[in-house]
């Protein structure tokens, strides 16, 4: 295994915002020609302890790793989303942040990519790779990937006992009329409840089933994919059988990690951390 340098953070203007990522390239390299690209889950960042890990043990492996921080509409965001700070971030901003990363790598001498995503950031890698891709990457490694029943009206009304059609139908009224950047007023959505979120930001999340769905977008993607499921999710649930008719061992592979939680935690990111190097030695990355 390779010895690993030092981290540092990067930034990149996008939007007129500041992106930022950790850039970490394996010692005795002055540039990462090849490197995984990180992407966090909901609302989360790129410095969850499970990322960090997953990070760790990948560089042990001799993997270089750029772990991105989505903006969620904040200037330089780093740490969790603040609930108390209004949503006005959409699920289609991710790609266009991916995607900036993507240019940004490439500009900076890197020839070969894989993207990996944890969560709804899985989700949002697997929309990425099926509408914009890049001959750049490679590979796709997806740790729990979220699907459309984690925005669907049973899960809305199961997590916080109110139905979605009103506040759905109310937000879809002010995108079409035009007025997508009016607030919706305290609602609900995923970690963040009672909190001020815009109409398109809502719709976003809760209108298009299709586009937060990994399994169906997965179906799209033809560069070889690899998704590990968590064999004890209470929050993915059910991901072995949804992307079962996907298996084929060659281009699309799964693997169950038995008893481990969403967030791969204790010494459950070893045992992916594994299964993953094994799939990328075998895609020669």
């Amino acid at each position: 295994m390779a010895v690993t340098g030092e981290a540092k953070e990067i930034t990149l203007q996008h939007k007129g915002i500041t992106l930022n990522a950790e850039l970490d390239i394996i010692e005795g390299k002055e540039r990462a020609e090849n490197i995984i690209l990180i992407t966090h889950g909901a609302l989360a960042h790129r410095d969850m302890e499970t990322l960090i890990h997953f990070r760790e043990l990948l560089k042990k492996f001799g993997y270089s790793t750029l772990s991105i921080n989505l903006s969620l509409g904040i200037e330089n965001r780093h740490g969790m989303f603040d609930c108390e700070k209004k949503h006005q971030h959409r699920n289609d901003d991710a790609i266009e942040e991916i995607d900036a990363w993507v240019h940004w790598l490439k500009a900076e001498g890197t020839i070969n990519i894989t993207l990996l995503g944890h969560s709804r950031g899985g989700t949002q890698t697997a929309l990425y790779v099926s509408e914009r891709d890049s001959v750049l990457i490679s590979s796709i490694v997806l740790l729990a990937p979220a699907t459309a029943e984690n925005t669907s009206a049973v899960t809305y009304i199961k997590r916080y006992k109110k139905p979605l059609a009103p506040v759905l139908n109310k937000a879809k009224q002010l995108v079409k009329a035009g007025n997508g950047h009016h607030s919706l007023g305290k609602v609900n959505l995923m970690r963040c409840r009672d909190t001020e979120i815009t109409a398109e930001s809502f719709v976003s999340y809760y209108a298009a089933p299709f586009r937060v769905d990994s399994p169906g977008l997965l179906r799209k993607v033809k560069k070889p994919v690899l998704v590990i499921v968590a064999g004890n999710d209470g929050i993915v649930i059910g991901l072995d059988k949804k992307v079962a008719n996907l298996i084929d061992g060659k281009k699309f592979q799964v693997s169950v990690i038995d008893d481990a939680d969403h967030l791969f935690r204790d010494l459950y990111v070893d045992d992916a951390v594994d299964v993953i190097h094994e799939f990328l030695s075998n895609q020669r990355f």
